[in-house]
């Protein structure tokens, strides 16, 4: 499964996999686990809960389709583009929200 994790403020990395195979060497994680979906239920990725409520899901899902069709992220650029303008963006309007004191407004992806 393809997955969208953040590095820094506006860097993001997509990596496949888990963080298991990244060296046997390296000390095991945490114990916990996530509640099962029921049968016939699918749990909705908590990445993708992050990102819709930044309100850039649907760019998310573009980058997403553009890397399953080519295979080569130098190809999907310009959804990448799109992708990070619309999390600054949102990440700007939070700052700002953030210094006025307000809570945060929720918005539709």
């Amino acid at each position: 499964m393809l997955g969208l994790f953040w590095l820094e403020q506006s860097t993001f990395c997509l990596i496949q996999g888990s963080f298991n195979k990244m060296s046997s060497a390296a000390p095991q994680g945490h114990n916990w686990t996530s509640p099962q979906p029921a049968a016939g239920e699918e749990g909705e990725d908590p990445v993708e809960q992050m990102i819709s409520r930044t309100g850039c899901i649907a760019f998310h899902h573009a980058v997403m389709e553009c890397m399953a069709e080519h295979h080569d992220w130098r190809k999907c650029q310009a959804q990448v583009k799109a992708f990070r303008d619309c999390v600054n963006q949102y990440q700007k309007n939070r700052l700002e929200e953030l210094r006025r004191g307000q809570k945060p407004v929720p918005t539709d992806g």
